[in-house]
């Protein structure tokens, strides 16, 4: 029975990857249908679409209370981006990104502040609360504000009129978004539930399951833009999905779940795993920050510090005193 409900976990997990994925490739040219500027595309829209995975495990683990499981996925998912993610990246690139705008190089440092965010409200209270969560609402709004008027200096809209888009065109790009929607709702259901019968038949605390299993399939979207960048040449916009879905994760997601319902978890678990998250990305933003750019031996030890991150966890939870 533990098998399979592992092999069904990470089944749904990568439908639940793959519909978002679907659903930001739709939302993507919904934008360019309906002419937003290209900021909005590159930033709010890829980093809060890339991030609806996380926001639908948050809300079924909140609606059958065991919020842990989202507060797991959040921590994974922001290690898993920021490493694995991050790193395979960097070596997909030809072994080097540069971080030309200063504004890049700022969005990793505030990502590693707000990373930190979630950490202090919960040992302030020994939880996430509801209030919390309309505070880490407010700072996710605030934040996207930021970058509106940032945006307003060096703005790029698509060429208006270039083409006229058929209705077909809107019509195709409506279904995909129905279709997507509809599955990424159904599977992030069934993650959530398969995830509490392996966390149980295992004895393990929940927010561990969403630490490791939930959180590399939910990271999927990331690595799929992020890939389609490198090879398209624009691995600077995949870093910026990255850091933005950290802030998202970080604020939205844990936002709009304790506001379902409170978010109670494993001390200890949260603090290990939540420290080595903030840890993770300040040597994120040490790295952009030194000499602007990420190299290849910056990209090897993004994924090598995943896999210490997995080691560690592993002997901490699995390996008996």
């Amino acid at each position: 029975m533990i098998l399979l409900n592992t092999v069904m976990l990470l089944l749904w997990s990568v439908v639940l990857a793959v519909s978002g994925s679907y659903l930001v490739k739709g939302l993507s040219k919904m934008s360019e249908i309906l002419g937003f500027e290209e900021f909005s595309v590159g930033f709010i829209i890829m980093a809060v679409a890339t991030s609806i995975p996380e926001i639908m495990v948050g809300v079924y683990s909140a609606m059958l209370k065991n919020s842990a499981l989202s507060l797991g996925n959040v921590i994974g998912s922001n290690i898993v981006d920021l490493t694995l993610v991050g790193g395979i990246l960097v070596l997909l690139s030809g072994g080097k990104i540069k971080m030309k705008s200063k504004t890049s190089r700022e969005d990793t440092f505030w990502a590693s502040m707000i990373s930190v965010l979630p950490l202090i409200l919960f040992f302030a209270e020994g939880s996430i609360t509801r209030l919390d969560g309309i505070f880490l609402i407010i700072v996710f709004g605030l934040y996207i504000r930021k970058k509106i008027l940032e945006s307003k200096k060096f703005r790029k809209r698509y060429e208006e009129n270039k083409k006229q888009h058929k209705k077909k065109e809107m019509a195709k790009t409506l279904f995909i978004l129905a279709i997507s929607l509809t599955t990424l709702l159904i599977s992030s259901k069934l993650v959530v539930t398969y995830a509490e019968n392996v966390s149980i038949e295992l004895s393990l605390p929940p927010i561990l399951i969403g630490l490791i299993l939930i959180a590399i399939g939910t990271s999927l979207p990331e690595l799929a833009f992020g890939v389609q960048s490198a090879i398209s040449k624009h691995p600077e916009l995949s870093l910026g999905d990255l850091t933005g879905s950290v802030v998202a994760n970080s604020t939205l997601v844990l936002g709009i779940t304790a506001l379902i319902y409170p978010i109670y978890a494993n001390a200890i678990l949260f603090l290990t795993s939540g420290m080595f998250m903030f840890i993770i990305t300040f040597l994120f933003s040490s790295f952009v920050e030194s000499g602007h750019e990420l190299d290849w031996k910056e990209g090897l030890s993004l994924v090598f510090l995943y896999i210490f991150f997995l080691i560690l966890e592993v002997y901490l939870n699995f390996i008996p005193a």
